[in-house]
């Protein structure tokens, strides 16, 4: 059905009805106030009468709440059944680390359940007089991700190495059936994100750096989720696609999650618009808005970006929706209201946990004018209509659905066949000196290095969970690791199999298959600064050279999310393998890697580099057809076994250096853990205890808790939760240092910012503590005063000034932050930085007289 040939990915790409060369794409550049033509996606899809006359009953017959709460979208972590029978709201969606009922593994049949309960209240219309059914919306990034169980196809990066759209149309397909058997009507998916520096934490939700390969499997895609146009469209097993994310979220300097992408008009139309034209030409129904800035001005806020281009010039007839809170960033919004982005063109506001406030605040926008009703009118028409184009009406409840009778679809063994063929194709041979590869089967094998037999490292992240850090093999259960393929095989043809994260071996190898590589993480938890890889820490390095010298060859088979500076491992190796992350079937790798039981190949490396390969450790920004282009492997490369390609030894010297977080802010809990912190509970009875996951309970098991919440991102909040009684059970909360710290290492910082939230009032003494050794601190205060007249439930940005006089500064720093208390309490932080300057709305806690 779809071909997808080298040379034209090179050359051209189409964009609508109009033909850009490649070539001729311009480079990422400072904004410039030309303006340029979006032409019009080409599509086959056509406005329906009917349905447009059904929209105008619909709407003529509705009230502002019922519209409004059309197009507000709350999580179900939050959403109880009960205000879905209240307010009926339009969709719903599920986090990446929220499952129906908190229930992680929880199976198919359950989330079925779930959304059962979920459709009777959103049609219920006792209380708020409206039954139009509610739609549930997932992120399935690569196969049903979220769900314990499902088919894990390869990240999209590896998918991009394939070059073969046929294959990403079946893999839509495949994973709408997943979709379908849990009852859930939309996907969030798909990323067509065009990366330039690839330190940007979603670099691996990107099929490409060549907009030419993101354009020609945006389609493909959209198609496999919703059907092709015609009587296949949206019906059956089909569910509702999102291209995601408009515009420029691959872009963004120095590669920061949701960061500002500075580049002129026509290289974002050219660059990172080429997978929405697609897209629409095959009639994708949802646009999700990006979280980033195009030239200083938020996505989320930006008229012309949203409706002048996209819905106008582009002729996108579907809905846009907003991204998790990102609202909050838009000038003159915060996460309670924002009628600048609805009015930008935000159809669907995506807010999770604040959505009663939201919903409300919206309806007197409405009716004070702020948001015009023809507004209002206008969004609820787009996304009604591609509820009605799905059957929303016709469909019934999610368990009566023909395709909800179908349980044998989920992880379906042709559906794990055909993620193990993506296994296959998507493996990169970056070098096979003397040709190791393919190992005979029949050959002693060590198998070596932490990501052997870890399914959670190789699934990456969006696995089960959101992050994919707390997972372990037993989250996986119908998935084979790179292990248990090898194993498999190599026993099976009578060779013999030893299993060492360390390479220990207690008799020597033939040949060593070491698999390492990154440790998973989503979204800027995944932002670095330095394209080395274990920058700092070479213990994989250091396994690989130390079989090296006991003259066992290395075959290195490596997971990561993007292109990484590897010389050093690279010249530790015999062969390497570029593996990405292959997701659920890792016996496509054994595939590959191995000859048959006969000595044949089974099946040939055909996967070809869709980013650049980094010859030096500080060419964050290396990209086909750029000026300056001097990769170590080329864009497109890839070796099969007919090459005889010998990699010389390579430099391994390092040009890169961190940079030094100075100046105005010195992060330490923005958005994530700074480097060299991690969280401790301490408790009375059980001392200290470090942790670095987002949620954790003390060592006693019951005196203080740890859960993330949401500020601005999903899991920017830690809320701690005392159950302590007495003075003899008291318990804290740290903010540790890994090592250490000299307060030299506060620079120029005069305060420590942070916003917190009060949850539950204290019935005794808190103690905020900063910068302390021992019981020595640099700065100790009650907090009680400023928490008894705080609002549970609302955030405050709140300040300490770090020198007060007559203070005993300790020597060195082992915790940045304690907070302790006797009795029951409950606080949320978040935005925890030293900084050199305050707001005037910040709430400073002075020094005392």
């Amino acid at each position: 059905m779809f071909s997808l040939s080298d040379a034209a990915l090179r050359n051209t790409f189409l964009l609508g009805s109009l033909l850009f060369p490649l070539s001729g794409l311009a480079a990422d550049a400072a904004a410039d106030t030309v303006r340029v033509s979006w032409p019009k996606a080409d599509t086959a899809l056509k406005t329906d009468p009917a349905t447009e006359q059904q929209l105008d009953a619909l709407l003529a017959n509705m009230s502002i709440e019922q519209k409004v709460a059309q197009i507000v979208q709350p999580e179900i972590g939050y959403l109880s059944v009960a205000q879905m029978r209240k307010y009926g709201f339009g969709s719903y969606l599920n986090g990446g680390n929220t499952a129906p009922y908190g229930q992680k593994q929880a199976d198919a049949k359950t989330w079925l359940k779930y959304a059962d309960e979920m459709y009777a209240a959103s049609v219920d219309s006792s209380e708020d007089g409206s039954s139009i059914p509610t739609i549930w919306g997932t992120d399935a990034m690569h196969g049903h991700s979220n769900v314990f169980g499902a088919t894990l196809f390869p990240h999209n990066i590896g998918l991009g190495a394939a070059r073969d759209a046929d294959l990403i149309h079946r893999i839509g397909r495949a994973t709408a059936k997943e979709v379908a058997a849990t009852g859930i009507e939309w996907m969030f998916a798909p990323t067509v994100a065009v990366v330039r520096d690839d330190r940007w934490g979603r670099t691996y939700e990107s099929y490409a750096e060549d907009p030419a390969v993101v354009a020609a499997y945006a389609g493909p895609m959209v198609t496999g989720v919703q059907g092709e146009i015609g009587a296949d469209f949206l019906s059956f097993y089909h569910r509702i696609a999102t291209a995601k994310h408009f515009i420029g979220d691959g872009g963004t300097e120095n590669g920061l999650d949701r960061g500002d992408t500075l580049a002129d008009e026509q290289s974002l139309r050219d660059i990172h618009a080429a997978g929405y034209y697609t897209a629409i030409s095959a009639g994708v129904q949802s646009v999700m808005a990006s979280f980033n800035s195009w030239n200083g001005k938020r996505v989320h806020g930006d008229h012309y970006l949203l409706t002048e281009v996209l819905k106008q010039q582009m002729g996108f007839d579907g809905f846009v929706i907003s991204d998790w809170n990102a609202h909050k960033f838009v000038d003159g919004c915060d996460l309670e209201q924002c009628a600048a982005a609805f009015n930008a063109g935000v159809d669907v506001m995506m807010v999770p946990e604040h959505f009663e406030a939201f919903y409300h605040n919206t309806v007197q926008q409405v009716k004070d004018g702020v948001i015009t009703t023809a507004r209002l009118d206008d969004a609820g028409r787009r996304f009604l209509r591609a509820k009605i184009r799905w059957g929303v009406f016709k469909r019934g409840k999610p368990s009566t659905r023909p395709e909800s009778l179908r349980p044998e679809w989920f992880n379906a063994p042709e559906h794990r066949e055909l993620a193990r063929e993506a296994v296959r194709k998507s493996l990169v041979l970056l070098k096979n000196n003397n040709n190791i590869l393919p190992v005979s089967p029949k050959s002693r094998v060590l198998i070596a290095g932490d990501g052997a037999n870890n399914i959670a490292k190789q699934a990456g992240g969006w696995s089960v969970s959101w992050q994919g850090t707390d997972n372990t093999n037993a989250d996986f259960p119908n998935a084979t690791s790179v292990y248990a393929g090898l194993r498999q095989q190599i026993e099976a043809a009578g060779g013999t199999v030893e299993l060492s994260v360390d390479g220990q071996y207690s008799r020597k190898p033939d040949v060593a298959i070491v698999v390492i590589g990154e440790e998973p993480y989503a979204e800027w938890f995944g932002d670095i600064q330095l394209l080395e890889y274990q920058h700092g820490n070479k213990r994989d390095l250091a396994l690989l050279q130390r079989l090296k010298k006991q003259h066992i060859p290395v075959v290195t088979v490596f997971l990561s999310g993007r292109p990484l500076w590897v010389n050093k491992e690279l010249n530790a190796s015999d062969a390497f393998v570029a593996a990405w992350l292959p997701g659920s079937e890792g016996q496509g790798i054994a595939d590959v890697l191995l000859r048959d039981s006969k000595g044949n190949i089974q099946y040939d490396f055909s996967g070809k580099l869709s980013f650049s390969w980094p010859k030096f450790d500080d060419q964050y920004r290396l990209n086909v057809k750029d000026a300056q282009y001097e990769p170590l492997f080329a864009y497109g490369y890839g070796l099969n076994y007919a090459d005889n390609i010998r990699l010389a030894q390579l430099s391994e010297v390092t040009r890169a250096a961190a940079k030094q977080r100075r100046g105005e802010q010195q992060p330490l809990f923005v958005r994530n853990l700074a480097d060299g912190l991690s969280w401790a509970l301490s408790d009375n009875t059980t001392g200290q205890k470090t942790v670095n996951a987002s949620s954790a309970v003390s060592g006693d098991g019951k005196s203080l808790s740890m859960q993330s919440v949401n500020l601005a991102y999903q899991e920017d909040g830690r809320k701690f939760v005392w159950q302590t009684a007495g003075a003899s059970a008291s318990a804290t909360a740290s903010l540790r240092y890994t090592a250490a710290q000299p307060l030299t290492t506060l620079g120029d910082s005069k305060f420590m910012q942070m916003s917190i939230r009060l949850d539950q009032a204290p019935s005794a003494e808190v103690k905020i503590e900063l910068m302390c050794q021992q019981s020595s601190c640099l700065r100790s205060e009650s907090l009680l005063p400023l928490l008894t007249g705080l609002e549970r439930g609302q955030w405050r940005t709140i300040a300490l000034p770090l020198h007060c006089e007559g203070t005993k500064a300790p020597q060195v720093a082992e915790d940045a932050l304690r907070l302790g208390t006797t009795q029951p309490f409950s606080l949320a932080l978040a935005d925890i930085a030293l900084v050199n300057s305050v707001a005037q709305t910040t709430q400073l806690l002075d020094c005392a007289p």
